[in-house]
């Protein structure tokens, strides 16, 4: 199968199914010197791993990773680093009385009619279980990241089927299982999921990245536009439907004097561009969100056609998410780490020469100067 590797110069090639005996990566590109540890990547495997709470699928995989090659003495080479998860809880079994349908919303049909073949159990490589290698192989990303850069990515889940939950603090995403950014709103998705759960339903859900002090000048301005990199690799994240950078469609009922972000001194007023202009970064926090679609698992009662295209009904029991996104945000940060990683590269082998004399615009300007440039600005339409 082609379509297995991702990057240019830091190059992640994924292997393995969902019920096979492991799935894993070849992550090619790291630079050598970095201290690495299968303790560095568990600790953001363990973000993402199956069955940590009950709105999640009961499948019991500890996502043990193994570090096979690319690390001596602890250290990057600079070849290859083999990374290693092996499925300790397929039950195959489950997926017997599908092995002649198509699952409704799934990529069933497609890889039939693509291949000719199909590991229906568990979805085979369409399913979400490879995420773990991708999540791992940011995990090499978000260290390199950020001890060469101070990058810090981080992500939360904002809506949970017509649940919006709104930003609060960093500090509350951390202590609960939906990655939501107000710890009080816990109760009430907890609710709505047991419901959605018996119901035997699914829903989809809203996830916000976003990477902090990332450099000016990274990225191409035609065909390897950072910000295009960015939505080709979450688009790549199994169920994500959409894709937004910065205000995303927001910018549709926006007049042009709200969405440029203007510039002072001090630093940018606003982040409507997402922290890229022209494809180039600006300096500015890199700001995503994704649409991930209801999951198509679901045990109600589906139209569909089998192997010989008569018409049929399907069920579809097993373990599954009754909504994926809530584990998808450690995939969100990895997939943006990776995309960062492989710019940061191409970024130094062509530009690290580049002496610009023009001072860098800090970020963002300081809340009390912004408030008085609006004022100012107030003011003066007021006037006229």
């Amino acid at each position: 199968m082609s379509g297995s590797t991702l990057g240019t110069l830091f190059c992640v090639t994924s292997f393995g199914e969902s019920h096979g005996p492991a799935i894993g990566c070849v992550v090619d590109g790291c630079p050598p010197g970095m201290a690495l540890s299968a303790e560095d990547i568990q600790v953001e495997l363990d973000r993402r791993k199956p069955g940590t709470s009950r709105h999640v699928t009961q499948r019991r995989e500890d996502d043990i990773v193994e570090i096979l090659s690319g690390v001596f003495e602890g250290r990057t080479t600079g070849t290859p680093i083999g990374l290693l998860i092996r499925n300790v809880d397929a039950r195959s079994k489950d997926y017997g009385k599908i092995a002649e349908l198509f699952r409704p919303g799934h990529a069933d049909y497609t890889y039939w009619q693509k291949y000719g073949i199909r590991d229906y159990r568990g979805g085979g490589r369409q399913s979400a279980r490879e995420t773990a290698v991708r999540v791992a192989a940011g995990a090499v990303a978000k260290k390199w990241l950020h001890e060469r850069y101070g990058i810090v990515i981080r992500g939360y889940l904002a809506a949970l089927g017509p649940n919006v939950v709104p930003f609060k603090t960093w500090e509350a995403v951390h202590g609960n299982p939906f990655f939501v950014a107000d710890e009080s709103v816990v109760p009430e998705l907890e609710a709505f999921m047991d419901r959605l759960r018996k119901s035997g339903d699914s829903c989809g859900a809203r996830v916000n990245v976003v990477a902090q002090n990332v450099p000016v000048g990274w990225g191409e301005p035609v065909y390897g536009k950072l910000d295009a990199d960015i939505a080709y690799n979450m688009m790549s994240i199994n169920a994500v439907k959409g894709v937004e950078i910065g205000a995303g469609f927001e910018c549709i009922t926006q007049k042009g004097t709200e969405h440029s972000d203007e510039m002072t001194p001090e630093g940018f007023l606003t982040n409507n561009a997402g922290g890229v202009l022209g494809g180039i970064s600006t300096g500015q926090d890199v700001t995503v969100s994704i649409a991930i679609k209801p999951t198509s698992s679901i045990r109600l009662t589906r139209r569909t056609v089998d192997k010989q295209g008569a018409s049929a009904t399907i069920e579809t029991h097993g373990r599954h998410d009754p909504c994926v996104g809530i584990r998808a945000t450690p995939i969100a940060e990895a997939m943006l780490a990776l995309t960062l990683i492989d710019h940061a590269l191409r970024h130094r082998a062509q530009n690290a020469d580049v002496v610009c004399t023009t001072p860098r615009i800090p970020a963002q300007a300081p809340q009390d100067v912004i408030e008085r440039l609006r004022a100012a600005a107030a003011a003066e339409n007021d006037e006229a």
